[in-house]
């Protein structure tokens, strides 16, 4: 009996492995370990712990290492506690193998960990190119990574020329999509569900009947201190297109909190505003949103990953998906309010 210990320190990583989490619980030769870690423990960012629990899969520790403050210098010292509360971790679990997801600070404090322990690594969706301070820790934890699941091909074909052995790069897709699928296989009931999405969050109510957009803007951490005046760009053309949105809480990343400073000011200078604010979304929920709704408008992975799936109209806005691949659905945009609303009206 293999132990394969799953590291989610956020809502994105939640999402990005649970079906792998779901696949590991139900082989007869594997013992699941979870760790929950980071953001996932945080009121404010949705406390993904808790869905992860509802959804059956008990968490064997939980690491509270956050610093708080959203500044470069936070997520510095953040990723050092990390580092200590994860190493404490895996010598308590004693895994086989340490699983972990994508590009984040938890994501390198967890590399870090398990390999200079001598913990077989394993790194889900490497070798991607998006230009910021996520593609350099992506890229560091494919170098300390023994095994490797790529998203795509051209992920793949890098990760081998970064000196990997082919034979530990596997080419599955992303996890995400699995559960993409399930949740678009299953029949809709808008009533009901307009009644679920609108018990989350604040703002006004949304009619899913109409139409719709959906919001959901992260920092830039290489732009600490412009976050501000992107969101400002950003929300001053949402107002004038004036169609209500479903608006989706930034992620922890440095600059957070000037995302989430411009959200505060905005719900308390603006109340008729169409807008509904949540700080986190089941991701079934997320996922027939994005179906129903007319664009998706920000920078998140998920316009360009479930998206391309899902046939979502996306503009990117900014420098967060550099160089990402991307489908027909995706627009890319820099933050200027006037570019933002001509094409999102389109």
């Amino acid at each position: 009996m293999k132990k394969i210990c799953i590291v989610v320190g956020s809502r994105a990583n939640y999402s990005s492995i649970k079906s792998l989490i779901r696949a590991v619980q139900n082989h007869p030769n594997l013992e699941l370990q979870i760790i929950a870690c980071a953001s996932a423990l945080l009121e404010r960012y949705g406390r993904v712990v808790d869905q992860i629990e509802k959804d059956g899969y008990p968490c064997n520790l939980k690491l509270n290492f956050i610093v708080e403050g959203e500044t470069p210098l936070t997520m510095a010292k953040t990723t050092g506690l990390g580092l200590i509360d994860m190493t404490n971790a895996l010598e308590i679990l004693k895994p086989d193998f340490v699983v972990t997801v994508g590009d984040r600070y938890e994501t390198m404090a967890t590399t870090i960990a398990a390999t200079y322990m001598n913990i077989p690594l394993v790194h889900t969706m490497g070798g991607e190119v998006t230009g910021t301070i996520d593609e350099s820790i992506r890229h560091a934890t494919t170098k300390f990574a023994h095994l490797h699941f790529a998203a795509s091909k051209d992920a793949s074909l890098r990760i081998v020329k970064m000196g990997e052995d082919e034979n530990n790069v596997f080419c599955v897709g992303c996890p995400r999509i699995d559960l993409v699928k399930e949740t678009l296989e299953k029949e809709l009931d808008l009533t009901s569900f307009e009644n679920i999405v609108n018990s989350y969050g604040i703002g006004s109510e949304i009619n899913l009947k109409n139409k719709f957009l959906l919001v959901s803007y992260h920092p830039v951490t290489t732009e600490f201190g412009e976050n501000f005046k992107h969101i400002s760009n950003l929300f001053d053309a949402l107002i004038k297109i004036n169609m209500q949105s479903i608006i989706l809480w930034p992620n922890s990343d440095a600059g957070s909190s000037e995302i989430s400073k411009y959200y505060r000011i905005l719900r308390e200078k603006q109340h008729n505003l169409p807008f509904h604010f949540v700080k986190n979304l089941p991701i079934d929920v997320y996922v027939n949103l994005m179906n129903l709704t007319s664009c998706l408008v920000g920078n998140s992975s998920s316009g360009i990953r479930e998206g391309a799936f899902i046939g979502t109209p996306v503009v990117n806005v900014g420098t967060r998906q550099n160089s990402r691949e991307c489908g027909e659905n995706v627009i890319n945009v820099t933050p200027d309010k006037h570019i933002i609303e001509e094409i999102t009206v389109l």
